[in-house]
């Protein structure tokens, strides 16, 4: 047992107040050095890096108001969409807890998205920190199941025919699919069954699974150091004395500070939404979730909310003319590996028979199912992309120039895709949503080959760093 450390004579509150709690608590000053005030993170950190901190306040916010919102809402579907109403109307600030919450759902995917997309411009999937980015994949996993449960529980016209399009579509899978959507309902339609397991999900069970996930991930990244800009492992260089990177200084108090202005920025941002504009015309809070749910009345456009419509927009592309597109491609990618891979004899072969057989199950089954699969695909190809990318260079800093353009197309192909999700469907859209998911995964699955080809500038050895 270590010895206890008296505080010096004539020693302020506060300083004796900390030489009481670390002799009682020393694990917490231990870790505190090890994440926050010994943690050396690079010094190039540019305003990419604020999302990190802007997800774990958004989690925070969400947890906070989610509390505050149960004491009132009731988990029935006779009752809890005049609870919401309640809520808005007489719980004291009711509405702005409800607002804030409601804001906060796509607040967290804004940031998230961010978060996502500086992690692949800059290389943050590559190795050492794959399981970083698995960890990362994980949580955008359990955000997204935990986004479309909380979705049911207003109980309004998008709420219930939203959901019951959703769960509808697991029927679509051979064999289990009935019984799967059966056992997610709770009941052979949406109702009271499906809107108690859906709170209990939301309100316990995915929120502890996320809590975990973004611990796993904190403490898997402080293992092994903070990617930067430059894509450079500062740990590679290091003072012979103090062994410490030369290129990084800790976290606390220099991006501690650095993120308050993030914070700052986005918490104005966050207050002009919940006080001027919480349903954003509709795309926060649409319109029809402020009818009370009626199973025997449709609504003439159901979509999901926009953070789901990309992957909702690849669905409904995914028809029977997608489906024979995907099997000449796939039989040309066979043709193309047996004459010109380079996997030896026996690996063209398999490749080849692979083909074959894949080309045969998009033959066997309707196009409702590879529609649930092209759009479960879309997320979790994400967690293969460590190995996907072959480029010699981590940033895309230091990658040929026209691979910029290659990304900023895949963002624009994201955005249309997630406008034509929200629209009711049409023949021009669909089109134009099969070449966008045809280019979406042909981005990852070509990512071997296009990501080692073009000239690439040379990366320093030490980050590139202005100070401001």
């Amino acid at each position: 047992m270590a010895e206890f450390k008296d505080a010096p004579p004539g020693a302020s509150l506060l300083v004796q107040s900390t030489v009481w709690l670390e002799n009682r608590f020393p694990t917490l000053f231990a870790e505190y050095k090890k994440h926050l005030s010994e943690y050396y993170a690079p010094k190039n950190f540019n305003w990419m890096y604020f999302f990190g901190s802007l997800a774990l306040l958004v989690l925070v916010i969400q947890i906070v108001t989610g509390i505050f919102l149960t004491m009132n809402y009731k988990p029935d579907a006779a009752l809890a969409f005049a609870s919401v109403e309640y809520i808005m109307r007489d719980v004291p600030w009711g509405w702005l807890i409800r607002y804030m919450h409601s804001t906060g759902a796509s607040a967290f995917f804004i940031v998230v998205y961010m978060h996502m997309w500086r992690g692949l411009v800059y290389g943050s999937y590559r190795k050492p920190r794959e399981l970083v980015w698995i960890f990362g994949c994980m949580i955008f996993l359990a955000l997204m199941g935990e986004a479309f449960m909380g979705y049911l529980l207003p109980w309004g016209q998008m709420s219930y025919w939203g959901a019951q399009v959703i769960i509808n579509l697991f029927s679509a899978i051979p064999f289990v699919g009935p019984d799967l959507a059966i056992l997610i309902r709770g009941d052979y339609v949406v109702g009271d069954a499906t809107l108690n397991r859906f709170f209990a999900f939301h309100v316990i069970a995915v929120p502890l699974v996320l809590l975990g996930l973004v611990v796993a991930h904190l403490l898997a990244l402080h293992d092994v150091g903070s990617n930067n800009p430059d894509g450079i492992e500062i740990k590679a260089k290091k003072s012979p004395k103090t062994g410490i990177p030369l290129d990084g200084i800790p976290f606390h108090p220099y991006y501690t500070v650095h993120d308050m202005i993030g914070v700052s920025v986005f918490l104005l941002a966050f207050a002009a939404v919940v006080f001027f504009a919480p349903g954003l015309g509709g795309n926060f809070l649409e319109y029809n979730n402020f009818i009370p749910a009626d199973p025997l009345q449709t609504p003439a456009h159901i979509a999901p909310v926009w953070y789901f419509t990309p992957y909702y927009s690849m669905l409904r592309a995914t028809t029977d003319v997608m489906v024979t597109i995907l099997v000449g491609l796939t039989l040309v990618a066979g043709v193309l590996a047996l004459l010109f891979g380079g996997f030896g004899t026996k690996g063209k072969i398999g490749v080849a028979v692979a083909a074959i057989v894949l080309a045969a199950l998009l033959e066997t089954f309707d196009a409702k199912f590879w529609g649930v699969v092209v759009m479960g695909a879309s997320v979790l190809i994400f967690f293969a992309l460590p190995w996907l990318d072959r480029s010699p260079v981590k940033s895309l800093r230091y990658r040929p120039r026209w691979n910029i353009l290659l990304y900023a197309l895949f963002v624009l192909v994201f955005f249309v895709l997630g406008y034509l999700g929200m629209k009711p469907p049409s023949a021009t859209g669909t089109v134009i949503s099969q070449a966008g998911t045809l280019f979406y995964f042909g981005f990852f699955l070509l990512m071997p080959w296009w990501s080692r080809i073009g000239e690439f500038k040379p990366v320093p050895d030490r980050v590139v760093f202005k100070p401001h």
